[in-house]
């Protein structure tokens, strides 16, 4: 591998001068406020949110065991993703490459900015296969795009295949690690340190019950945070965002208990669709999701909508025919579906 993060950033950025908001030139407190122009009435929150996230920052970087300058905080992860594609892909000319099936954003991104799009599908038992990725790749591929665990197929993909891309790749590998609390394990931010070219995607919007306030973290060397965090908007974060993820961070007691609570309930949830003959084949998962082949997908689904039950219809997505993902709810809700899906069953039997 011979990586060059100059190499791969767009001329424009680099030379770009970025935007210096008040509060980038200003940082700690003060009795009196006039530089940015805000209301001065109407506290506590007529102020402007930090742009750095410093205390949040501090406060992930102490439960991730990471610097707080290898921390980018974005709009969910799809802010991060968003401008990787404008940092370091060259609209009409650059190309990325992601494994298929996936999380749809990539590809979203990649035409919201114009870049080519390859798809390498993963192999029939949703495993990963490096020279596969790495074929796929030309001189104009800036990004690979791995989600591990993979959604929509919740297995964790194989760490030496992973290590063997990221090894063999002069361009960023972005690992999405958005499920990983519930198999951490098997992440590698703990490796982070050893890889340059290595950009790891996490959020709280699964495991600590935060999808609402859209905070997604990306993990990479102080570098690449640095170009990112020259493009992005100058107060991507709001100030309730920044409180509220505090206040949860403060004590993962409760987090731990979701995780541990969601993982036993996925386990009986599994067994029981296990003994429905309108499921097929379930695969392993390590999310807090499963996908399961279904003799329908359509038709039980929409079986389901009509009982005001949703699951996600996956059977239009490459590898995945008749499947549903199916997340792990609490133990009612997931009684409540299994007897749905068994009524759906006889009804089905007794046409």
């Amino acid at each position: 591998m011979n990586f060059s993060l100059q190499n791969i950033t767009r001329n424009n950025i680099l030379s770009l001068q970025p935007y210096s908001s008040a509060r980038d030139e200003f940082t700690g407190e003060a009795s009196v406020f006039l530089d940015a122009n805000e209301n001065p009435f109407n506290s506590p929150l007529n102020r402007y949110p930090d742009p750095r996230q410093v205390v949040l920052k501090n406060q992930l970087g102490i439960l991730k065991k990471q610097a707080p300058n290898c921390i980018f905080l974005g709009n969910g992860s799809d802010e991060p993703i968003d401008l990787l594609f404008r940092a370091f892909c060259e609209p009409g000319e650059d190309n990325v490459v992601a494994i298929a099936p996936t999380y749809g954003m990539y590809q979203v991104a990649a035409g919201i900015n114009n870049i080519e799009f390859r798809e390498v599908l993963l192999q029939e038992d949703f495993s990963l296969n490096a020279e596969k990725i790495l074929s796929a790749t030309d001189s104009a591929t800036k990004l690979i795009f791995l989600c591990s665990p993979n959604n929509p197929t919740g297995n964790a993909l194989q760490q030496d295949e992973i290590i063997r891309i990221i090894n063999n790749f002069n361009g960023l590998v972005i690992l999405d690690e958005a499920y990983i609390d519930f198999c951490p394990d098997k992440s590698l931010l703990g490796n982070l340190e050893q890889y340059s070219n290595l950009v790891i995607l996490q959020t709280l919007s699964k495991a600590w019950g935060l999808a609402a306030i859209r905070l997604g973290m990306a993990f990479a060397s102080p570098e690449i945070i640095s170009v990112l965090s020259k493009i992005k908007y100058p107060y991507n974060i709001n100030l309730l965002t920044q409180e509220k993820a505090l206040e949860v961070l403060q004590s993962s007691e409760e987090k731990e208990l979701w995780v541990k609570t969601i993982l036993q309930q996925k386990e009986i949830l599994k067994k029981e669709l296990a003994r429905l003959p309108l499921i097929l084949k379930i695969y392993p998962s390590d999310a807090n999701f499963i996908l399961v082949t279904t003799t329908d997908a359509k038709y039980i689904y929409n079986s389901l909508v009509n009982k005001q039950i949703i699951v996600r219809d996956r059977s239009r997505v490459a590898l995945c025919g008749e499947a549903l993902r199916i997340t792990v709810g609490t133990e009612a809700e997931n009684r409540i579906l299994l007897e749905a899906l068994k009524e759906i069953g006889e009804l089905n039997r007794n046409k």
